[in-house]
């Protein structure tokens, strides 16, 4: 078998950023493209992955928040998180760059760094594992990314 696309990105020297994974054309007109984007929130082999308590409670956040965005969300797929922990993907319509949505990543993981409350979905009736969440350490490991990542990103942190 041939190896995916994302396989072959060497995770050895990848930097926490934003990047566009793939595009996948659906037709010929921008509308008709779907761009996959990997939020990298951690350096992959190097430093400790994100917690599965801490990923999830980002996942009920960042999707709550996108999807009631003024702006973006009738342009988004699907947000959630890859299963080495060391990141989110995020679909959205359009045919997209990094740094497109670069200014709504900032406002996303400001969110999420700043969220007071209950976590929207944390409920038996709402989720499939409602006890999975850290809020504290979403919190913590947003602000990180927010001010260590997006709010000093460079051509190195949005491009393969």
């Amino acid at each position: 078998m041939e190896k995916i696309p994302s396989f072959t990105i060497d995770h050895l020297t990848l930097k926490r950023g934003i990047y566009v994974s793939r595009k996948d054309y659906l037709s010929e007109t921008p509308e008709g493209v779907v761009t996959t984007f990997d939020i990298r929130m951690k350096e992959p082999n190097r430093e400790p992955a994100l917690s599965p308590s801490a990923i999830h409670c980002m996942e009920h956040l960042a999707a709550t928040f996108l999807r009631n965005h003024p702006v973006w969300k009738d342009k988004i797929v699907y947000w959630g998180p890859m299963g080495c922990l060391t990141g989110n993907y995020l679909l959205m319509k359009g045919d997209l760059t990094s740094s497109d949505i670069l200014p709504l990543m900032r406002e996303c993981f400001s969110f999420i760094a700043t969220f007071e409350g209950e976590v929207p979905g944390q409920a038996p009736k709402d989720c499939g594992n409602y006890l999975l969440m850290n809020l504290p350490e979403a919190r913590w490991e947003a602000a990180k990314y927010l001010h260590e990542v997006l709010e000093v990103a460079t051509a190195e942190n949005l491009n393969y």
